[in-house]
């Protein structure tokens, strides 16, 4: 059944994949009483393997056993939660290269970017183990004699996370390692469209937990559609949601999670622009430029969508950036020297050729690519294309290798462009004057929550905090104090003295 005929697939066993797969790991067993789905490899949509999804029983059963968990799991010392949490990347590293071959069959980026998200979720591992001796608060001075008073963090109990497909484990990673190691159980619901990373993802990490004679329940994870992402964002068992996907239905999420009162960290669309200016380094911009519009065929949230280039290199740059794109191979993610792998699904393939449409008629000029490639898969051709900062369509987010290049002759022009569309979530600009570069990350500068000079607007470090402004959501994961959005804080005062002096200096009778 599905592709494990095929000796390529082969290497699925080795993470306790089958023909077909229970898709929810519930109280520390699998099961899965919903819909039978195929997961589909994108370079040529042929089945995998089959997933049996969750149905609402399995989440609320999941989620009994999950709440009944968090009583224990809170308990645990911090550095003992971190031990555990180190050990998961120990699995992790066990396991890089077949967890990271699957991301790039069921995903569709190029190897070593699969290979690089699972080592960024071991990465964050190492970053969260050294994180759970740090949870500290503050002891702050107290204006009354005999009193003290303490800044408290407690773990908030259970996380919900939902991620999406085009990163696929690797920003569960960033939520569950720094949410396991503040005291919280985890529900994790992966993307419909990469179920078999869910399930593989979640095999190392039971394995972990049942090897330490711990809860399974600890770790919650579903395979499953819309239905149970709007249980997670409406049900009050779970104190805050990490949702990563589209502004439009991020915007639901966060509705749903206000309207109970709970906490919501959102990673949503981005539209991100590289500067360059009169003076930059042309080759290093141009490399830039290749990585972030073309990587993960442009299908990353950080993906460089817009290009700013300077009136007087704006030829020059242009010219260059052509000739590196027709050097790009597009094929199989998983052969060796491939560049661009296939777009996710057919659907995706589909909303490429629509946005190639509305450029059209937009005005966009095509410089290159602007293409399907015919094929069983989901193939499409790196394009570039002169347009408008003003045309409606680069107010958008298309989630593809399309490039929108426009002419600025001012700095204050470019910031201005930067910033004129609804989402904030990454910025580049390359430049070697230093009075540039303290106005571009200044509170004049760009209004993104990532704001690079001189280097792409993707691939993130973990130790800084990861998220963006405006419709981006606002939220912040990772490293720098993401981990404080995972825990609750309580101000103590403690008297410890026989008076009762008020604050403000009061004198109540």
């Amino acid at each position: 059944m599905g592709g494990f005929g095929r000796k390529a697939y082969e290497f699925l066993s080795e993470l306790g994949l089958g023909p077909r797969n229970p898709g929810c790991y519930v109280n520390g067993a699998w099961t899965g009483g919903g819909p039978v789905v195929a997961s589909l490899n994108p370079a040529d949509n042929q089945v995998i393997a089959e997933v049996m999804e969750a149905s609402i029983q399995d989440y609320e059963e999941g989620l009994r056993g999950c709440a009944e968990a968090a009583k224990i799991w809170m308990q645990v010392p911090a550095p003992k939660r971190g031990e555990i949490v180190r050990q998961i990347g120990e699995a992790l590293r066990a396991k890089l290269q077949y967890l990271g071959r699957l991301v790039s069959l069921e995903m569709g980026k190029i190897l070593p970017e699969g290979i690089g998200e699972v080592q960024e979720i071991i990465d964050m591992c190492d970053y969260a183990v050294g994180l759970s001796r740090q949870l500290s608060g503050s002891v702050i001075p107290s204006e009354r004699p005999n009193h003290m008073m303490l800044e408290v963090w407690n773990p908030l109990g259970i996380v919900g996370v939902i991620t999406a497909f085009n990163f696929p484990c690797a920003v569960l990673g960033w939520n569950a390692c720094i949410a396991l190691v503040c005291g919280n159980c985890v529900v994790w619901k992966g993307a419909p469209t990469t179920p078999l990373v869910t399930i593989a993802m979640t095999e190392i990490i039971a394995g972990v937990l049942e090897k330490n004679n711990l809860p399974g329940a600890i770790f919650t994870s579903f395979c499953g559609g819309a239905e149970i992402g709007q249980a997670i964002a409406c049900d009050t068992r779970i104190p805050l949601v990490s949702f990563t996907g589209s502004s439009k239905v991020g915007l639901m999420v966060q509705q749903n999670v206000n309207r109970r009162f709970g906490k919501c960290l959102l990673e949503l669309s981005g539209n991100n622009a590289i500067i360059v200016m009169d003076d930059a380094d042309i080759q290093l911009a141009v490399r830039s430029v290749l990585f972030a519009a073309v990587g993960t065929a442009g299908q990353r949230c950080t993906t460089c969508r817009r290009l700013l280039l300077h009136e007087s290199i704006y030829h020059t740059v242009l010219d260059r950036l052509v000739e590196v794109y027709k050097q790009v191979k597009i094929g199989d993610p998983l052969e060796k020297g491939t560049l661009l792998g296939p777009l996710h699904t057919p659907t995706s393939k589909e909303n490429f050729v629509k946005g190639i449409q509305a450029i059209k008629e937009h005005g966009g000029k095509f410089l290159f690519g602007g293409s399907v490639v015919e094929s069983a898969g989901n193939f499409v051709r790196p394009t570039i294309v002169e347009i408008s900062s003003n045309a409606p369509v680069v107010k958008e987010e298309l989630f593809g290798p399309v490039l929108y290049v426009m002419k600025f002759q001012t700095l204050n022009e470019a910031i201005e462009i930067n910033n004129s569309v609804p989402q904030g979530l990454s910025s580049s600009i390359f430049t070697r004057r230093p009075e540039v570069i303290f106005k571009w990350i200044g509170p004049h500068g760009s209004d993104c929550g990532i704001v690079n000079v001189n280097i792409p607007t993707n691939g993130a470090e973990i130790g800084g905090a990861f998220g963006g402004e405006k419709a981006t959501g606002g939220g912040r994961e990772a490293g720098s104090d993401s981990w404080k959005q995972y825990m609750r804080r309580a101000t103590c005062t403690i008297n410890y003295g026989s008076e009762l002096p008020l604050a403000q200096g009061i004198n109540f009778g």
